[in-house]
Order: structure tokens, then C-alpha cells, then sequence
């Protein structure tokens, strides 16, 4: 008899479709829902794109779910007799927000007026959530419960206007139990400092050319253990390499999410941003399997001395040069052996990710303490 449940090789093949067809690149600004987060290392290397998001399909289906909710629920409070306005009517398109430079921003759901308890207009944040984090969110309320959530609801209404006329005060806070279809509502009064002081963290994020101070030195403590950033800040993995993670690079104040390189002395597109180029050196903080021992900005290297004291340098032309992809693939145990050495210096060689490290697979692990589902960092077979 066939087991029902089974994943077979066709619910596989969907999952991977869905894959396939997703556009996982990191997006370009530092985003209003993830500001609340508890660490602002964690934030920083976000913003800089130090880690790699790979995301199931099955996971990307749950976003999906979550994104698809917004349009019914909206069409529920207009039937309820809630005006909704779920785009601005400037432009026709979502509301947004670009601040900072355009380093930081978001879109807000909507706002409504008409509701029951006020006749106020008030910012609309929807979200789905499942059993055990609806319950959680319905006793504790948003603010403790989903701290990430009440960031994103401050800001926005700070954003939304330059003055108390123009301002949204009041904002709507509305989660669907995707177990039950049970809804929660909650209003929230805008609170200036609080989101001063939410604004004044992100700009913190963006103003620092190193990573900042983590939540905590201990590996194991639960908001490290599964941090998607945990093998680059406690277990000294090198991040990725991207124009974000290279010394040369800045994100100006000015413009339109501007960045630049002082290297190749132009602005960054987006797409050059993500691609990096051969002149990628990494911001020295970001090694932190040696000590940093100087380098030299003509000859674009950065130089590193290991515990053992075998000197290296990230960047350069002599035979103990590795370019940034190199590194990051390289073990440090292999950093100076003469076998790899020989390779690189006659053949022209080079250190490339192993393709079994790209046959992968996710563990489904248990349910976070703040309700969300979380996944381990990928392992090989």
C-alpha cells in the first residue's frame, strides 16, 4: 500500500520548481521588518549580504501563502465596512518608504478607516502566523511577542508623515491563524521615541564599516545557535563575496541607495554589487581566522598572520596571495601547502567550491521560542 505522506520523487520535482523559478538574491536596502531584530551583528551582515539564502521550496510556498492572505483580508474589511486604501493614491502602487539614503525602507499593507474600536485612519500590517505563534502573539501582544513586528509598525508610521496632521498615529496590527483561520487585531499608538530610536539602530547598521557588537560571545545561546549568520560570526566562516563584503566598498549618503568603490572609483550597480569582481579584498574584520597584520592599498592586499604564524595575504600577486573567493574556499589548514601552492603557481589554478558541497539538503528542526519556523545552516549529504 503506498504511503500517502510520503514525499514522492513528483512532490520533490514541485519543490524544486518552485526553486528554480524564485529570485532569492538579497534585496538592496535594509528592510523596516527586520530592524527589531535582537542583533545588530546580525542586521549588519544582512545589509551587507555576508550570508547565503537558499530557501525550500516548500518554505517559499509558506511565503507565498503569507503574501497571498493580504488580498482577501482586505476584501473582508471593506466588507465589514472598513475603508481600505491598499495603494497609494499618488502613484497607484504600494506605499513605500526609502530613507537613509535608500539604504533603508519597506512597504506598508494599507491603511483603514472605519474600524469599530476607532474612527481613526490607521496604518494596516498583515501577517500569518501558525497555531502556537497566533496564541503566543494573542496573550503576550505584539510588542513582546513579535518585537521584529512592532518595529516595522513604528516605523512606518513615522515615516508616513513629516507632522501630527499628515502622520499616521494608530496602526492595525491583523494576524490570520493559518490553522484555524482565527483573527487577532490589535492597535498600536505611535510612539516617536521608540521609532527614533528603531531609526537611529538602522542608521547604526548602515554608517559601519565593521560588523557590530553581537548579542552574544556564547555559539550556543539560542539566538545564535540558529542565526543564519552563525557560521560566519562564531564559527569563522568567510562570507560571501559580494561587493557589500570588500573593503573598498561604501554606502553613500546620497542618492538613491547609492554604493561606490573607491577601487574602481564609480558607483556600484546592483547587479555589480552581487557579482564582485577580482579586486574583491574582504573588510579585515570579516577574517577571523587570523590576525590582520597591514596591507597596501596599491597592491589592493590585506595581510594575515594564522595562530600558527604562517603569513597569508587576501589579495595581491605573490605566491601566498589567495583572492577573496579562494579563501572562502579553501581550508585553513591548506592556507601555504605546497601541493596547492605548485597547482596555483605552475598551472594556473585556482581554489573553487567543491561541487559536493552544492548537493544539499534542509533539516526541518522544531519551532523557535518566538513561534517562527527555523531552519539549520544547509550540510552536505
Amino acid at each position: 500500500m503506498v504511503d500517502l505522506f510520503v514525499e514522492t520523487s513528483t512532490v520533490a520535482k514541485l519543490y524544486r520548481a518552485i526553486e528554480d523559478r524564485s529570485d532569492d538574491s538579497p534585496r538592496s536596502h535594509l528592510g523596516a521588518s527586520v530592524i527589531g531584530r535582537p542583533c545588530a551583528r546580525e542586521l549588519w551582515y544582512s545589509f551587507r549580504w555576508s550570508e547565503e539564502s537558499d530557501f525550500t521550496g516548500r518554505l517559499l510556498r509558506l511565503f507565498r501563502r503569507g503574501h497571498n492572505e493580504e488580498g482577501p483580508l482586505v476584501e473582508d474589511l471593506r466588507n465589514a465596512g472598513v475603508t481600505v486604501l491598499d495603494a497609494d493614491p499618488r502613484t497607484g502602487k504600494q506605499f513605500n518608504f526609502s530613507v537613509l539614503g535608500g539604504h533603508v525602507g519597506g512597504s506598508m499593507d494599507g491603511a483603514g478607516q472605519g474600524f469599530v474600536e476607532s474612527d481613526k485612519w490607521h496604518l494596516l500590517e498583515f501577517k500569518t502566523a501558525n497555531d502556537k505563534s497566533f496564541k503566543q502573539i494573542a496573550k503576550q501582544g505584539v510588542e513582546k511577542a513579535k518585537p521584529e513586528h512592532f518595529a516595522q509598525m513604528q516605523l512606518y508610521m513615522h515615516w508616513s508623515g513629516n507632522n501630527k496632521e499628515t502622520r499616521l498615529e494608530r496602526a492595525m496590527y491583523i494576524v490570520v491563524n493559518k490553522n484555524d483561520d482565527s483573527i487577532y487585531m490589535e492597535r498600536l499608538k505611535y510612539d516617536s521615541s521608540v521609532a527614533r530610536n528603531y531609526e537611529e539602530r538602522a542608521k547604526s547598521v548602515v554608517d559601519s564599516p565593521e560588523p557590530l557588537e553581537r548579542i552574544s560571545n556564547d555559539p550556543s545561546w539560542y539566538q545564535c545557535k540558529f542565526c543564519p549568520a552563525a557560521n560566519i560570526c562564531h564559527q569563522k566562516k568567510l562570507p560571501v563575496v559580494s561587493c557589500r563584503t570588500c573593503t573598498h566598498a561604501t554606502p553613500e549618503p546620497d542618492g538613491d541607495g547609492r554604493w561606490s568603490c573607491s577601487k574602481l572609483s564609480k558607483d556600484l550597480t546592483v547587479e555589480e554589487q552581487r557579482a564582485g569582481c577580482d579586486e574583491h579584498v574582504y573588510i579585515p574584520a570579516l577574517v577571523t581566522t587570523a590576525e590582520y597584520a597591514g596591507g597596501n592599498e596599491a597592491e589592493n592586499y590585506a595581510e594575515y598572520k594564522l595562530p600558527d604564524g604562517r603569513i597569508f595575504r587576501n589579495g595581491g600577486t605573490d605566491k601566498n596571495s589567495y583572492r577573496s573567493a579562494e579563501l572562502r574556499n579553501l581550508d585553513v589548514s591548506l592556507i601555504g601547502d605546497d601541493t596547492v601552492a605548485t597547482l596555483r603557481e605552475e598551472f594556473g589554478a585556482r581554489v573553487v567550491d567543491s561541487p559536493l558541497v552544492k548537493t544539499r539538503k534542509w533539516l526541518k528542526l522544531d519551532t523557535y521560542p518566538s513561534g517562527q519556523d527555523f531552519y539549520d545552516d544547509e550540510i552536505p549529504f
